[in-house]
């Protein structure tokens, strides 16, 4: 573990004590990290995880054939040759099971049945043995995304590789709060242009100069959402740049702990549809510390 200069002076020029609680508080903060880190991977790899993802189709307005065969309008990567008939009319999409297909929707025993997308809150799982599909909305479009525990992302997942926990990195940054109900259109990888809730900027200051950090309002929790690129973007870091949450701020503060950056799902996986950094959160910083570039990408 890396400590900064600043923080080595301190301790040393401080008293046994003073130096010894430094010591305790610098230890829980990688322990932190740590098990921020297990809690991550866990998360990632489980089987309804981001790596278990095998396909996502955008559905059309219409009646659709869905299933593996080849002869269907989408051909899914896995399941029943034959899964059903999904149509997409008036902003709401039916499933019909196919007869004799081993599928559930939902936790009903029903064979057909309105799907609820994600951002319902609470989308519809339709499951056929260990894989299932759900469908999601984005920008007005509607897409299934289907999942697979089998997917070779999931099975053959390397881990995730990352920069030494260094103190330096973490930073008690100051929050400006923007007038309420202000958003910040965000751009994703599929070049689609959508308002999110953007509470404030979050500033904190390395090396002598300030950086800020507009931030999102994503979970309804008061957590800041962060997306941010930097100078290892594209080099020892995934390109498109990476996420961090803040703590709610308390008296117009916050904690940006850099440690914690991840990787978005895109780093990892082509079919999810990953939020981009807005030009103000393009950091003229190298940012060494957190995740690093997924070693098994291969886009």
């Amino acid at each position: 573990m890396r400590f900064p200069l600043a923080l080595l002076a301190a301790a040393i020029a401080a008293t046994p004590a003073v130096a010894a609680d430094l010591a305790a508080d610098l230890a829980a903060q990688r322990d932190e990290v740590l098990k921020w880190r297990e809690a991550r991977a866990v998360r990632l790899a489980a089987p309804e995880g981001w790596l278990s993802l095998v396909g996502l189709h955008w559905i059309d307005p219409g009646t659709h054939r869905v299933g593996s065969a080849p002869d269907n309008d989408l051909v899914l990567a896995v399941g029943p040759a034959r899964l059903g008939i999904l149509s997409l009319a008036g902003g709401k999409i039916t499933l019909v099971l196919g007869e004799t297909v081993d599928a559930k929707i939902g936790d009903d025993a029903v064979r057909e049945s309105v799907l609820a997308p994600d951002s319902s809150g609470a989308p519809t799982i339709v499951r056929f043995g260990a894989a299932s599909f759900s469908v999601i909305e984005r920008d007005g479009r509607f897409g299934l995304r289907v999942r697979d525990p089998q997917a070779k992302t999931r099975t053959g997942f390397a881990g995730i590789d990352y920069f030494d926990i260094g103190p330096e990195w973490r930073f008690e940054a100051r929050f400006e709060p923007h007038p309420p109900g202000r958003t910040i259109d965000i751009v994703n990888v599929l070049d689609q242009l959508a308002p999110m809730k953007n509470p404030g900027v979050v500033v904190f200051e390395k090396d002598g100069k300030e950086y800020r950090l507009e931030a999102l309002d994503d979970t309804g929790d008061g957590q800041l959402f962060l997306i941010f690129a930097d100078r290892t973007s594209g080099k020892s870091t995934y390109g498109p740049g990476r996420f961090l949450y803040a703590p709610p701020p308390v008296d117009g503060r916050t904690i940006v702990d850099f440690n914690r950056a991840y990787n978005p799902p895109c780093a990892f996986t082509p079919y999810s549809t990953c939020p981009l950094p807005p030009p103000e959160n393009r950091l003229n910083l190298a940012v060494e510390a957190g995740e690093k570039k997924y070693a098994a990408a291969t886009h």
